[in-house]
């Protein structure tokens, strides 16, 4: 029987799975678009772990995660929100 307990909002149901949103990869002309870096820039804050690592596609080819260049981002808004220096 689905029944929604109590505590729970209506419409909450024990048996709706809530499905992940899809990951989704950035090439890196998107990434330079986004950052406002260059790419030896950006590969040079990869090599100090300060930027998400590319993830390899293939030989020749790799892209980044996009969740993980938004959280670069929102990370980068806070320390600047809250007066860090990067």
């Amino acid at each position: 029987m689905d029944r929604e307990p109590e505590h729970w909002p209506r419409g909450c149901s024990v048996s709706a799975p809530v499905s992940p949103a899809p990951i989704r990869l950035v090439r890196l002309p998107e990434v330079l678009k986004r950052t406002g870096l260059s790419r030896s820039e950006i590969y040079r804050r990869v090599s100090l772990e300060a930027f998400p690592k590319p993830l390899k596609l293939g030989v020749h080819a790799s892209a980044f995660v996009e969740s993980e260049l938004e959280a670069w981002i929102s990370a980068r808004i806070s320390e600047r929100d809250s007066g860090e220096a990067a």
